[in-house]
């Protein structure tokens, strides 16, 4: 059952209760403001992603609420099925593969899996399923073409079970954390490994200076949710690009400014 349970401390005046959507919900701290976009961008797609009401617990794979909800800002109204698939790095790709999927941009929708095996979902769209026998993977016709959002997300669980945050660090390309911008990706493929992507970003016009959100699944497989900033309560949940830090801490994971990565277009 979902709990709307106010979380236990109140944010600040950045976050508008009655808000549902990243852009409406959170505003830009004082003087900074976002920057136009075009529609049907990656950034517009990111704003708009409707959110659960104010206060909502963020809820794992299987409807109980996660243990720690402290550095928890918002969360995004997205199912994530009845499995604990969808983690940390398969929270980005599926933002990523459903504003593509919206845009019908489907030949853009390929994910390596952690043996580098590219997995297109037009092939699987087209009939075709993946067999794996141990580290051997396969593509075998065995249904009808169908483009449809059931079957789309049937080939996102299947990229969840055999992708992570190894396999998509060397998709992505490394960008500097001066020009970050709305999708961008803090990613570290290592073990343990982890995931979040930058869902929105503002910027100073005078001093151009930047700051931006960021959002995660988690292990065991959760609702994606915006995290908090607990080291800047004035600003929360932005975080203030400084140029002389290489670090960034959020709430459950440190990334070096080196680990933030951009899809490729």
């Amino acid at each position: 059952m979902e709990t709307t349970t106010e979380i236990v401390d109140e944010q600040n005046s950045l976050t508008i209760k009655s808000g549902t959507t990243v852009e409406t919900r959170i505003t830009p701290p004082s003087g900074f403001v976002r920057e136009k976009c075009e529609e049907n961008t990656f950034t517009q797609y990111l704003r708009t992603l409707p959110l659960k009401p104010y206060g909502s617990k963020v809820l794992l794979f299987d409807k109980s609420e996660k243990d720690y909800q402290a550095g928890t800002s918002a969360v995004i109204n997205l199912e994530i099925g009845n499995t604990d698939l969808q983690q940390c790095a398969d929270a980005v790709i599926r933002l990523r593969a459903e504003y593509l999927w919206k845009q019908k941009r489907y030949d853009e929708i390929h994910f390596k899996f952690t043996n580098g095996f590219n997995a297109s979902y037009v092939t699987w769209a087209e009939g075709s399923r993946i067999n794996v026998k141990l580290n051997n993977v396969s593509w075998q016709q065995t249904a009808n073409k169908d483009y449809s959002y059931e079957t789309f997300r049937e080939y996102l669980d299947k990229v969840f079970l055999y992708a992570g945050s190894a396999s998509l660090a060397r998709e992505l390309v490394s960008v500097q954390i001066s020009k970050i911008q709305p999708g961008d990706v803090f990613i570290h493929g290592g073990h343990p490994e982890h995931a979040m992507m930058v869902i929105d970003v503002v910027s100073n016009p005078t001093s151009k200076q930047k700051a931006f959100i960021c959002c995660q699944s988690f292990i065991p497989a959760q609702e994606i949710e915006i995290v908090r900033n607990l080291n800047d309560s004035e600003h929360s949940p932005w975080y203030i690009v400084n140029p002389n830090e290489t670090t960034v801490e959020f709430p459950q994971w440190t990334f070096t400014t080196f680990e933030l990565k951009r899809f490729q277009e």
